[in-house]
């Protein structure tokens, strides 16, 4: 995966450096209106205004700045926004589970977060990134911790944003981007990517539902309407990765925020899914294969009758045996 740095000036002599957003350390880069530090990608300093993370493993989760600089020493400089980075990691060493299990709550509600260790590593701790900036651990202003497991007991509007489980040796589970929603009604989705071919189920659901039945709710995907349901819920039995993208439900109650569903294309899935296809076409094509094969075998038994008529008179004419033959199939 590569960075690009842009500068938004018509000038030249810039160079630039990259960095990766952490939690505040002394000693380490800091602007003076956020709350987090700057830990240098490289030591180098270069006019190139990409830079290419390291392709081994996963890329790590969190937030990246470039910084564009002129002169020697450097005189005038200029930080870009951070910009996040979801971990690709398809099997991480710890996962990130949320309960209840999905992208949206209600603000006021609890919320917890846990990580999970799937091997042998120890010392992982909960990261949140938002526009305040990265958050380390279950720290006491916003959530307490009981084993692994951060429990925020009410949440607010401005705990959205992106968690991960972080170690002290760089690993990192896939991140999860949680939305916190004033409003009255939510959309529930899966919290982590989903398999393609497996069912998934959205679900609208109401503030006051215990005391308000469900009513007619009205799915879209991509600000597209895709379905009507009385329910409150849309099931995709067959999941596939045109169902990606962002789904919002909308009601007499109100509307939910857009979350973010990712379908993830299990390895060798290319080959079936073009065998399949394949295999489809073949069905839907068979029928007009039979019919020109008849017609075909149909013709070559009147040229061959062509070829026995003595008189050019009695000869009779191929294409009115064809004719005949398609208005009798």
């Amino acid at each position: 995966m590569s960075l690009r740095c842009e500068v938004d000036k018509m000038s030249t002599g810039w160079r630039f450096s990259w960095y990766r957003t952490v939690p505040y350390r002394a000693g380490l880069p800091s602007l003076s209106d956020k709350s987090y530090s700057l830990q240098p990608l490289s030591d180098n300093v270069t006019s190139e205004d990409s830079y290419t993370l390291i392709p081994a493993g996963a890329t790590p989760t969190g937030g990246y700045v470039c910084r564009a600089g002129r002169g020697d020493p450097v005189y005038h400089t200029l930080y870009s926004e951070p910009q996040f980075i979801w971990s690709g990691d398809l099997h991480p060493s710890v996962s990130l589970t949320v309960n209840p299990n999905t992208t949206q709550h209600f603000r006021s509600k609890s919320l917890s977060l846990s990580c999970e260790e799937k091997g042998n590593s120890t010392g992982w701790r909960l990261m949140r990134y938002t526009e305040r900036g990265v958050e380390s651990g279950c720290v006491s202003n916003w959530g307490s911790v009981t084993g692994s497991t951060c429990t925020i007991s009410y949440t607010y509007t401005w705990y959205s944003g992106v968690f991960w489980c972080e170690s002290g040796s760089g690993e990192y589970s896939n991140a999860v981007n949680i939305t916190v929603n004033d409003g009255d009604v939510i959309l529930e989705s899966p919290v982590h990517p989903v398999t393609e071919g497996d069912s998934v189920t959205l679900t609208c659901t109401f503030r006051y539902q215990e005391t308000n039945p469900k009513l007619k709710t009205d799915f879209y995907k991509d600000g597209v309407l895709i379905k009507n349901e009385t329910t409150g819920e849309m099931t995709i039995p067959t999941v596939s990765k045109s169902d990606e993208g962002f789904y919002k439900c909308k009601s007499d109650e109100g509307e939910s925020p857009e979350s973010w569903v990712t379908v993830r294309v299990p390895p060798g899935s290319v080959v079936s899914i073009s065998l399949t296809r394949l295999l489809c076409g073949l069905l839907v094509m068979s029928p007009f294969l039979l019919v020109s094969i008849v017609l075909m075998v149909k013709c070559c038994r009147a040229r061959g009758l062509c070829s026995t008529v003595k008189s050019p008179q009695d000869q009779i004419p191929c294409d009115d045996v064809i004719e005949q033959d398609e208005s009798s199939v």
